[in-house]
């Protein structure tokens, strides 16, 4: 037999087939896609939409959603997890059962993924609330933006909602525990969404799903290294802190009005104008919550003086506007020892009652500054006779009874810039706890203007927008025609159109009859009006001549507003206000 031996070619021929189908199939399974590439490859579908995509109409205006797939959810979960965080229970809930009672209880748990919650369950049964995590993208100014379109002249105003649980789903619940994360000190560690997410579901669960037995209060634990929001969660009904653990029995009528009012200002509180002007607004849905059992305490309007007398004609005026409106309720006017006994007796003759104060310093002040003891304001929270207070600055005149802002909770006032209210008129609700909160952090929090308006601001960052017809400020930013004639248009309008004019600037009693002073000085001309200063003016005339004479010009504004006629003229500002005769009998009296 022939012995046949393969030749070398063909053995590495054959090696090299064998070689290449390796290399085949092991690319195949190398470039196959794995889970992981495949969300890289949609991440966008893990994310069912984004801040400006997700306008989803709903009863109630436009939903904003950033909701998490199904799956994504379940791996974080899971991660979360692995790393369980074991806390001693807080000392106020050492019982076993509801506190008092030990009765068992239901909890309903916020937040509380990552926390190992085996010690509660001496205390009843812990469930879960689940809702959608708000996105990222969701910033503060998309719930409280500087302006909207409150008459909707325009359009229609388009508003975000906040995520909120299914409260269907669940029973009724003792006792509500939310996790809270606190970023501060960071800047603008209090304007943020998601924690005003958790404040608000929290709140929202413990109205629509607290059990309300007479002998078993609904109740709210916080775990957070910062003080809960004290407008949602107020100081008065915080029964115990212990360490990052907040433990409230929240008072449910206020409550109540809280979570059933918009959230945030994008929307109004108080939407006066529906049809037209003269409409009435419906408070009854507001006033249901307070129903239920009559108060003994009151509501009353008030201001402020102290340091001078130097605004002694607006507080009279105040006073006076607000009686011809028909109000009935209490006047309060919160003054210091710098105001002369006499002038006290003609405050109260213009319809105030009066108390005395002592003033409260600006720590951030300058010495002699405007703003040296502007925290004064402050003293209006110890006003504990009264459940309800309408604070009004003495620079302002109401034309229309503003009784109906009453039904309205702390904090509601009038926008001013950015995310802020106008302190000019709010309604806030007297505590001495509330006051004692201020007081303890007059140091640490930075007024953006140095002042009362600035440092309420970073307390109340949660408030409810009322119109701007309720407190209308007297300016002009724009410069623009049609913003100056629709302006001039409302402060002159007879019968009024104007709930009340915040008179910016040089004050009308600090100028000459004839024309608003304001055009004398260049940076002050963005406060001035001829039409608003004829319409202060028509009210003064209105009131008794004993009151007037407290409207006076002193010998030293005499020089300044000669001195400021002069100046005009030299620069030859051109509205020409200066080349006006000046007829006011003041100017010689």
């Amino acid at each position: 037999m022939w012995k046949v031996t393969p030749s070398k070619s063909l053995v590495i021929r054959i090696n090299l087939v064998f070689l290449s189908c390796f290399l085949v199939i092991y690319a195949t399974l190398l470039l196959r896609p794995s889970a992981s590439s495949v969300y890289h490859e949609n991440a966008a579908s893990y994310v069912r939409c984004s801040l400006r995509d997700c306008h989803h109409k709903v009863e109630t205006g436009y939903k904003m959603k950033a909701v998490l797939l199904e799956d994504a959810v379940e791996s974080s979960s899971n991660h979360s997890k692995q790393k369980m965080v074991k806390r001693e229970r807080p000392s106020f809930l050492n019982s076993s059962g509801y506190p008092g009672t030990g009765i068992r209880m239901r909890m309903g748990m916020v937040n509380m993924e990552g926390e190992d919650l085996s010690d509660w369950n001496v205390l009843g049964k812990t469930i879960p609330v689940t809702f959608e995590k708000v996105s990222d993208l969701f910033e503060w100014k998309d719930l409280f933006p500087e302006w909207i379109d409150e008459e909707e002249e325009m359009h229609e105003t388009l508003c975000p909602e906040i995520p909120m649980p299914d409260y269907k789903k669940y029973g009724y619940f003792d006792m509500i525990v939310v996790k809270i994360p606190c970023k501060f000190p960071a800047e603008g560690w209090g304007r943020d969404v998601f924690r005003l997410q958790l404040h608000m579901i929290a709140a929202n669960m413990v109205v629509r799903r607290g059990r309300k037995n007479w002998n078993r209060k609904p109740k709210v634990v916080v775990l957070s290294k910062c003080r809960p929001m004290v407008e949602i969660f107020r100081c008065d009904d915080l029964l115990a802190h212990d360490g990052d653990w907040w433990y409230y029995r929240p008072n449910m009528k206020k409550l109540e009005q809280k979570v059933y009012l918009p959230v945030g200002t994008c929307n109004l509180a108080l939407p006066l104008w529906g049809k037209g002007n003269d409409e009435v607004y419906d408070v009854t849905k507001i006033q249901q919550t307070n129903s239920r059992r009559k108060s003994t305490k009151r509501q009353a309007y008030a201001t402020v003086l102290h340091s001078s007398e130097s605004y002694v004609c607006g507080a009279i005026m105040l006073a006076q506007s607000l009686l011809k409106t028909g109000t009935k309720h209490d006047l309060i006017l919160l003054i210091d020892t710098s105001i002369s006994v006499a002038t006290r007796q003609v405050l109260a003759a213009a319809g105030w009652t009066i108390r005395i104060i002592e003033r409260i310093r600006n720590p951030r002040a300058e010495k002699d500054s405007y703003n040296e003891y502007n925290y004064s304001k402050f003293r209006l929270w110890q006003l504990t006779d009264y459940n309800k207070i309408i604070f009004i600055d003495s620079d302002i005149i109401v034309l229309r009874n503003l009784d109906i802002i009453f039904s309205f909770p702390q904090m509601s006032a009038v926008g001013n810039d950015n995310s802020i209210f106008n302190s000019g008129i709010m309604v806030i609700e007297p505590s001495n706890c509330t006051f004692m909160h201020f007081m303890q952090r007059t140091n640490d929090i930075i007024s953006y203007n140095g002042g009362d308006q600035g440092f309420l601001n970073e307390i109340f960052v949660y408030w409810h927008r009322l119109p701007r017809r309720v407190n209308f400020l007297k300016n002009f930013w724009s410069n623009t025609t049609v913003e100056t004639s629709m302006k001039n248009q409302l402060f002159g309008a007879d019968p009024p159109k104007l709930y009340a004019i915040h008179y910016l600037g040089i004050k009308p009693w600090l100028c000459y009859r004839d024309y608003d002073c304001n055009w004398d000085i260049g940076d002050q001309q963005v406060y001035a009006s001829d039409v608003a200063h004829r319409t202060w003016w028509k009210l003064h005339d209105t009131i008794d001549e004993s009151l007037q004479n407290y409207c006076k010009l002193t010998k030293q504004r005499k020089i300044e507003l000669k001195w400021d006629r002069m100046q005009a003229k030299k620069h030859g500002f051109a509205d020409e206000h200066w080349k006006i005769n000046v007829t006011d009998p003041r100017r010689r009296g």
